[in-house]
């Protein structure tokens, strides 16, 4: 299973990952991390890397994108892996679909953590409000400027890859504002929905037991044909009956020739003996 979770910060990506790797046996991958561990190993991506931030330059996409095909090469990236801080960007989703494609992978799915933006500023104020009663320091994102400074960001960069990612048909939405249970148990139910569907699931092979569906409308077809030999038969019977009355027929004929009917005799009156006159 290959993830990304998209969502402007504060919206609880790094805590749900961590539900997904307990839950799947997942590895989470963040950019971050596997620069810094790139740029330790010493490997020619690492020393490029390097040299890059040396100078105080962003990293281009094409050496994000080689740092992350490296890391899911690893045998614990073969289960599956979610991609955290990257892509931020447009262009580097497409690099990176490039790079899967290349291997014969693809993304499984984009979980969106839908959120209000006020809310999360509200959040952000009393947690610090909170954290400054209990006498705890703060965090260095524990600060609504800053917040409101990258939710900018956010809205400018990143968030077009919503649109992106639901054009190519794996975008998920969840209620990110929910409780915490409450938005886990959304993405659970949600990756497997996406699993059950027609495009996801496998093509079934057919059943060698199972009766095809035309079996009974062959049968009939079949029968109706079996039936029109005995109906030729009896037509011929038929046809040799009558040949054989015409033959007897015609045999009784030849007794008289044809045309000379015998002439009846007219009935003619007995004679009576004429009775002569006295003279």
């Amino acid at each position: 299973m290959r993830l990304i979770l998209l969502g402007p910060p504060g919206a609880g990506k790094g805590t749900q990952a961590q539900h997904l790797v307990a839950k799947y046996g997942l590895v989470q991958l963040s950019t971050g991390d596997m620069l810094r561990a790139a740029v330790k190993a010493g490997t020619a991506i690492g020393r490029q890397a390097q040299d890059i931030m040396a100078r105080g330059a962003l990293v281009p996409d094409d050496v994000v994108v080689g740092i992350v095909e490296q890391r899911i090469a690893e045998p614990d990236a073969r289960k599956g892996f979610i991609l955290d801080g990257f892509p931020r960007t447009v262009p580097q989703a497409e690099a990176l679909d490039r790079m899967l494609r290349k291997h014969g992978l693809a993304l499984e799915a984009v979980i969106e953590l839908k959120v209000d933006e006020a809310a999360l500023l509200r959040r952000i104020e009393n947690r610090i409000a909170e954290m400054t009663a209990r006498g705890e320091a703060l965090r260095p994102d524990d600060n609504p400027e800053v917040l409101h400074r990258r939710l900018g960001a956010y809205r400018e960069q990143t968030a077009p890859l919503i649109a992106y990612y639901r054009a190519h048909g794996i975008l998920l939405s969840v209620d990110g504002m929910a409780p915490i249970a409450e938005v886990a148990r959304q993405i659970e139910g949600a990756l497997g929905d996406a699993a059950n569907t027609p495009e996801a699931r496998p093509a079934t092979k057919p059943n060698p037991a199972a009766k095809p569906a035309i079996g009974k409308k062959s049968k009939a077809r079949t029968k109706r044909a079996s039936d029109k030999p005995r109906r030729t038969a009896g037509k011929r019977r038929a046809a040799k009956a009558r040949s054989k009355v015409k033959s007897r027929a015609g045999t009784e004929g030849k007794s008289q020739p044809k045309g000379r009917k015998a002439k009846a005799r007219p009935k003619t009156k007995p004679k009576t003996q004429a009775r002569k006159r006295p003279r």
